[in-house]
Parts: structure tokens; C-alpha cells; sequence
């Protein structure tokens, strides 16, 4: 599929009323300097609205800022400009790198010294991605504001819906649960109904510098990977010591600190000698103990949500959460702030989200929340 075969529909939805020509419009682009963002600019610019490209510096120039991988910084600020000159539009980045540290970054470190698992990229799009961008297309005078997130907006009875990609491998719906109503209702997602493939052959045709551009990573903020040596760097009494504790009370042995574990872990506890396998069960921050017993002691039978977000009537109802970003929707009934799922779930994080699907039309996101806590199954032996 080309470019010239993509209908505009695609970028404001029946329900933006926009007549042809669109020449009085005007669309802020959220650009990271990737590819995804950088083909949203192209159908923006082919619609024959105004563009204007807006980029975000999230985190200071330098060694991070060259990453291959990373987003926000540096080089990638530098090729969202080359595609906005390409494209013919104008391009602003504003520094928001001392509010993506506070917001962001720090929460980040706090969360794990808590010993939760946390989720930066819903914490960057609930923030400065989304509330930050918002208010700057807003003060553009902007229609809409446009971003390369694949997911779909769709127009319901009640207004617009939030629903998943078309393509189940790009999928970012569980990383925008938090988007308002509000914000759904300005925001448009050109690239929900696309697959990767497609938009780097668009890229391509374009002749635009990223089209082979590799994704960036999941936490961009975070060199090589190496959580652990990040929040050690902010945190340094995060590598405290602590006990590693049967759940039936015995001490085993010690941990190195609690940033390098997170519930269902089996790796890296070091533990020999035991009938069966040993997981991760909880952690204790209080008392820096890692808590750990065979994989049965995970199994949850509901977990208590906080800071949810609704975008449809939630209630009470059955439906499908996704309790981890790689996890499959299972079975469940939310009532008020409590979920409780049709069968033990495992590996439930407190930390984590928990993104709630509708039962009978599984694309559609109806809502979700934060796990504060989780209640155990029991399950027998």
C-alpha cells in the first residue's frame, strides 16, 4: 500500500465534519524523530491542512541523546526537523526535560524503591506526551493533534472510542488507558489501521531519512537497558541488602536489593536446595525482603485498582483485562475499584495496569488503573 492510497478519513475520522479542501485547518504533529511519527506528518501535510511539527526534548544532549534505540533527544530531534523541512512544514521543540524528570524519571526510581513494577510510558503519556502536547496544540490554534501511536479512534454512539491496532504485533493500547475523554476527542491515530511494513514502504516512497530507522525502545531514559543501574544512580541506598523469605516464614538467604527483582520472577533468586522452583511472590520495601515460594503462591484471584480512567459506563460489568504489557486479556468483572478475574491469574504486579477490554467487542478500550493490590488465590497443592 502507498501513500496516495490512504484515504485522509484515516487521520480525522467521520466525525471531525472536515470539508475538502481541509486549507483552513490546522494540525499539531507530535514528532519523535522516528518513523511512525514522521509518516503521521505526511498524511497531516497531504490532507492540505496547515502542519506544524512539534517535538519534545524529554532528556539533555549527549552520550544518551546519540542511542540508537532512544527517542526525544539529540539526533532525533535533528531528523524530525529533517522531515518537517522534507515535508514543507514548521517544526518547535520545546525543553520539557526538567518536567519529564520529575514526572517521569523520578517516579520511575521512587516506584521500584517501593518495590513496585513500574510503567514509564503510561506515567510519559498520561503526562508530558499527552497533557504537555495537548495544551501546546491547543495554544497553536491546532484542529487536532495528531501522534504515531498505533491504535485506533473510533466514532460510537456516545462519541469517540478507543480500540485497539489492526496490527495485534504493534498494538500500544494498553500504554494509553489513561488517555481522557477529553483528550480522545482532540487526538487522532493515522496509524492504527496500518502495519509496520506499510508505514516504512510510505517512509520509503517519501524519500524521508528514517524510513529504515530502528523502533526506539520501550523506556527510552534508560542506557542499555540497565534499570538497576539508573536507579541506583538516584536512588543509591537502592542497593540495600535485604532477606529473601519462604511465604512460610523461613529465611533462605540475602538479595542484593529489591530493584532487581519484580513478582513472577524465577531468575536470579540463587536459592538450590528446594522441592520445587521458587518465584518471586511479593516484596516487602518496609522491610527489604523479597518474598518467594513455589509458582501456585502467585496465582491472584482479584486485584484493587487506584487513579483509574474510564472511558466508557464501568460500574459493574464483565470484561477482558490485561494485566501486563505482553499478557493475553483473560476474564473478569470490575466493580468500583475491585477486579476480580473468572480464574487465577498469575504473576500479577502491584505497580503494573490493568487495562480493561469490552467483553463483547475486545478492540474496544473501556478503561483501567493502577494495581495497588492484589488478593491471593490459594490454591492448593
Amino acid at each position: 500500500m502507498a501513500i496516495s492510497q490512504i484515504s485522509t478519513d484515516s487521520l480525522y475520522g467521520a466525525d471531525f465534519q472536515l470539508a475538502e479542501p481541509l486549507k483552513d485547518r490546522r494540525i499539531v504533529v507530535a514528532m519523535s524523530g522516528g518513523v511512525d511519527s514522521s509518516v503521521v506528518a505526511a498524511l497531516a501535510a497531504r490532507s492540505g491542512a496547515e502542519v506544524i511539527g512539534v517535538t519534545l526534548q524529554l532528556y539533555e544532549h549527549g552520550a544518551k541523546a546519540k542511542r540508537v534505540g532512544a527517542c526525544c533527544a539529540g539526533q532525533d530531534i535533528r531528523d524530525a526537523r529533517a522531515v518537517a523541512d522534507r515535508l514543507g512544514f514548521a517544526h518547535h521543540v520545546y525543553d520539557h526535560e526538567s518536567r519529564f524528570r520529575d514526572t517521569v524519571v523520578d517516579q520511575f526510581a521512587d516506584e521500584y524503591l517501593a518495590g513496585r513494577t513500574p510503567i514509564p510510558c503510561v506515567r510519559c503519556n498520561m503526562g508530558v506526551k499527552f497533557t504537555d502536547l495537548f495544551q501546546l496544540a491547543r495554544e497553536l490554534g491546532a484542529d487536532c493533534l495528531a501522534t504515531g501511536h498505533y491504535v485506533r479512534r473510533m466514532m460510537g454512539p456516545d462519541g469517540p472510542q478507543l480500540h485497539r491496532a489492526i496490527d495485534p504485533a504493534r498494538d500500544q493500547s494498553y500504554f494509553l488507558f489513561a488517555t481522557t475523554m477529553e483528550q480522545l476527542d482532540f487526538l487522532r491515530f493515522p496509524l492504527g489501521g496500518l502495519e509496520k511494513p506499510v508505514v516504512r514502504q510510505i517512509a520509503k516512497e517519501l524519500g524521508l531519512g528514517v524510513a529504515a530507522k530502528p523502533d526506539s525502545q520501550d523506556i527510552c531514559f534508560v542506557p542499555d537497558g540497565d534499570y538497576a543501574s539508573l536507579v541506583r544512580k538516584l536512588r543509591p541506598d537502592a542497593d540495600d541488602q535485604g532477606e529473601i523469605v519462604h511465604i512460610d516464614g523461613q529465611v533462605l538467604g540475602a538479595h542484593k536489593g529489591l530493584i532487581h527483582y519484580t513478582v513472577g520472577q524465577r531468575r536470579g533468586i540463587d536459592i538450590g536446595g528446594q522441592p520445587e522452583p521458587l518465584y518471586v511472590v511479593a516484596l516487602d520495601a518496609p522491610n527489604k525482603q523479597v518474598i518467594v515460594g513455589p509458582r501456585r503462591a502467585l496465582a491472584v484471584s482479584a486485584a484493587r485498582l487506584s487513579e483509574m480512567n474510564w472511558l466508557a459506563d464501568l460500574s459493574q460489568r464483565d470484561v477482558m483485562a490485561k494485566v501486563r504489557s505482553m499478557a493475553k486479556p483473560v476474564p473478569a468483572r470490575v466493580d468500583g475499584d475491585r477486579l476480580t478475574f473468572a480464574n487465577p491469574e498469575f504473576g500479577v504486579a502491584p505497580g503494573q495496569a490493568a487495562v480493561l477490554y469490552d467483553a463483547e467487542d475486545e478492540s474496544r478500550v473501556l478503561g483501567g488503573g493502577w494495581i495497588d493490590e492484589t488478593f491471593a488465590a490459594h490454591l492448593q497443592d
